[in-house]
């Protein structure tokens, strides 16, 4: 009763949606029913690497669990090139259905045994759903027919009649493709509760912009920031080094698509500063590395290797001023233009002298200087002016990053699953490292995670003090290649050496304790304690570091505490890795691991019924179907559930009124 008493103001709050016993009744019976469905099929996707093809293909088929469903309902009904075409048509319905017609004798008995499939299909992913949830994912035009199709079975004999009647009347009126198409895409978002993204969408592929574009539309999506997308954030932020490593990433694979189609980034300045600044230089460290398919004239290839070591120079000396300007961060021996001897041609690293590949610098040489300057030039200065604002106004660039900051954070938890892109910064002992951040204060863990995401925001906040905002916009640099940065954790990002030196052993970066350590079990329960995730069933997953399954590494670790599911999805990776990656579903059964085979393309999938090759591996089995009630959806409900039968005890001991009673 006392406690009843302190809840008063609630439950009259509450009492405004439930305004009658019947009422609060009813919602109860509802929520009790709902946390004995099946738990919702979560997917975990990381590393996109702006690879859109693959990435939707992959949303589309929800890592083969599709073709597993429809493997399982017509396995010994109907042949396998038939199940393999009706999963093409569901993955690219427009598409397939265009080939289908120009191919097909006779399109009506066609249209009338793929709708029973397709509403077969749909029934089985719709089957751990509420009718009210399956209703809200159907289009408006056709959710009354679906919800009948759903739900009315064809062997019931004195239903056959109705649903033929349904599926002959939606061929009769030339409606059969829209209503195809719509089922297709109801049975895609069925297929998959929730999407989890473990960071990096940016950087290597050509489409991020069109993978943002992709998310902006679907029903339930959260992200865990990368590195890659950090540096982007950054450069929507307006730091200066930040655009630089941008701009250089994309240049060194050659890949503007994003940059100039995407956004719209205004390359021009660039090329015409280069061709102006390094017209004579060969600039053979920065020939761009090519994927299949990314193929450039010499001309092209040339401008573009001129336009990398100009944004090079310009990043290396935007770094600089930053490293110096915040000497907290220990980081100014990363200043390694300041360590040449540039008559000897020679870099001096911890007191050792390395051989420069080429010491070309005409920036640092300018005018009539006797002495390398390390300031931008008035030209550079002049250059990045405009890249600045073209970064800054990009309306589109600025939209997606806002979809980045309001569905994503540093880390995330769901349902006893820690999830974050890279690294949680460990000592060497394998206990929690305490990194500064603004003014000196130190956090570690589960405060390190938060306040950074904290400082992220702050970068995009107008009401933020001028200082902390300004260290906020420097602080992306430090997340970017800072030693204790959750989303880098290593020695040194070794870009300049990579460059500019002979000696590859100074190509080395050497990684963090995290991931040496993460293989050890009790580190692993140690982090997850510190982020307050508890169970018995309890994992950490990761993604960043590519596995490297051809060399035999297993992407389950510390007794399968930790899973690490880099998507693989850059062709940059797929002769390190052997694979393209990993993709986690996590569904009512447990936990499948699937090993992907590089994707061709969509048409060859629509054209060919080229599936993604996929191997399946059963990472841990819950020994009983989970339920609802065994999410932390299942936990929110209870408490809804406690709320509700509080205010019927309410009502029915008159504390509070009914409300509307006739």
């Amino acid at each position: 009763m006392n406690q009843l008493k302190r809840d008063m103001h609630y439950l009259q709050l509450l009492s405004t949606s439930f305004p009658t016993i019947a009422s609060a009744a009813t919602e109860i019976i509802n929520l009790e029913a709902i946390l004995n469905l099946p738990k919702g099929t979560e997917h975990f996707l990381a590393d996109l690497h702006g690879e859109s093809a693959a990435f939707k293909h992959v949303i589309k088929n929800a890592s083969g669990n599709i073709r597993r469903k429809v493997s399982e309902l017509f396995k010994g009904d109907i042949r396998e090139a038939e199940r393999r075409e009706l999963c093409t048509l569901i993955y690219y319905p427009e598409e397939k259905l265009e080939l289908i017609k120009a191919a097909e004798e006779d399109i009506e008995d066609w249209y009338h045994i793929t709708i029973h499939r397709l509403v077969a299909v749909c029934r089985d992913v719709s089957s751990k759903y509420t009718r009210s949830k399956v209703r809200k994912s159907l289009p408006s035009e056709f959710s009354y027919i679906i919800e009948e199709l759903l739900h009315e079975r064809t062997d019931d004999i004195d239903k056959a009649a109705y649903v033929s009647g349904i599926v002959d009347t939606i061929i009769s009126t030339g409606r059969a493709d829209d209503f195809i198409v719509s089922l297709c895409n109801v049975i895609q978002r069925l297929a998959i509760d929730q999407l989890h993204i473990l960071g990096d969408i940016y950087d290597r592929g050509p489409g991020a912009h069109i993978i943002l574009d992709t998310l902006r539309q679907y029903h339930s999506w959260d992200i865990q920031w990368g590195n890659h997308d950090m540096l982007w954030m950054g450069a929507a932020a307006g730091n200066n080094a930040c655009i630089c490593n941008v701009l250089r990433l994309s240049l060194r694979y050659a890949n503007l698509a994003t940059l100039e189609e995407g956004y719209g980034i205004n390359l021009v300045p660039l090329a015409t500063f280069a061709m102006d600044t390094y017209g004579d230089d060969p600039c053979e460290e920065f020939i761009p590395k090519l994927l299949t398919g990314n193929e450039l004239d010499e001309k092209t290839r040339r401008l573009t290797a001129q336009m990398h070591k100009a944004i090079s120079v310009i990043q290396f000396k935007k770094e600089a001023q930053i490293f110096h300007r915040r000497p907290e961060w220990k980081m100014e021996d990363r200043c390694l233009l300041e360590h040449i001897d540039y008559e000897r041609g020679v870099c001096i690293i911890d007191g050792k002298e390395y051989e420069m590949n080429s010491c070309n610098f005409p920036t640092i040489w300018s005018g009539s200087s006797t002495k390398p300057n390390f300031d931008l030039t008035p030209e550079e200065d002049q250059l990045m002016e405009k890249l600045h604002h073209s970064f800054r106004v990009c309306e589109k660039l600025n939209k997606h990053i806002k979809m980045l900051l309001s569905h994503g954070c540093m880390y995330s938890i769901f349902n006893q699953n820690l999830l974050f892109h890279a690294s949680c910064p460990l000592n060497e002992d394998g206990s929690l490292k305490q990194v500064a951040l603004y003014d000196g204060k130190c956090y570690s863990g589960h405060e390190l995670m938060h306040n950074i995401g904290m400082m992220v925001r702050a970068a995009f906040e107008s009401d933020t003090d001028k200082e902390q905002r300004l260290y906020a916009r420097d602080y992306f640099l430090y997340l970017w290649c800072g030693k204790d940065s959750p989303l880098f954790d290593k020695s040194k990002m070794a870009t300049f050496e990579r460059y500019f030196l002979k000696d590859k052993t100074t190509y080395k970066e050497e990684k963090g304790y995290y991931f040496q350590l993460r293989d050890n079990e009790e580190v692993c329960d140690r982090i997850l304690d510190a982020f307050g995730v508890k169970g018995q069933n309890r994992h950490i997953i990761n993604g960043h570091v590519p596995v490297h399954a051809s060399k035999g590494e297993n992407p389950i670790k510390a007794n399968g505490k930790l899973m690490v599911i880099d998507g693989g999805f850059s062709e940059a990776y797929h002769k390190e890795t052997g694979i393209a990656g990993y993709t986690l579903v996590y569904h009512s059964r447990g936990f499948q691991l699937v090993q992907h085979e590089p994707f061709m393309s969509a048409q060859d999938a629509i054209q060919r019924g080229l599936d993604i090759k996929s191997t399946t591996q059963l990472v841990e089995l819950s020994a009983h179907r989970m339920r609802v009630a065994d999410t932390d959806k299942g936990t929110e409900l209870r408490s809804q559930i406690a709320d509700l039968r509080e205010l019927l005890y309410a009502y029915r001991h008159g504390i509070l009124k009914e409300k509307n009673k006739l």
